[in-house]
């Protein structure tokens, strides 16, 4: 039994590429152009069935990823995001206001 061909949308890999290229870039990125590619992106995935072409992506891409999940936080949380990253985010803020409420 063979795999299904991996479909992509082509216009979501070159924003997402655009966007990779925009968060690494050592040079300042103009605000309205990082903006411009963010809502291009965000109508692109949304326009994008949630598929393995779409996995692939994100997979690739953290940036992309990360404003997948943005988009989508309302209905399923930090669903992109490890675990063990977020519980210790929270157990560093606990301890920062506990320490904070001693000073």
């Amino acid at each position: 039994m063979s795999n299904p061909p991996l479909i992509l949308n082509k216009n979501l890999v070159v924003l997402a590429r655009v966007l990779e290229r925009l968060e690494n870039s050592a040079v300042a990125v103009d605000a309205e152009q990082y903006r411009s590619v963010v809502n291009h992106l965000a109508s692109e995935l949304a326009a994008s069935p949630h598929d393995a072409g779409l996995e692939t992506v994100l997979r690739a891409c953290p940036s992309v990823a990360l404003v997948f999940e943005n988009l989508h936080y309302h209905q399923e949380g930090l669903c992109r995001s490890p675990a063990d990253a977020a519980i210790n985010a929270l157990l560093q803020a606990r301890d920062a206001i506990a320490l904070a409420r001693l000073t």
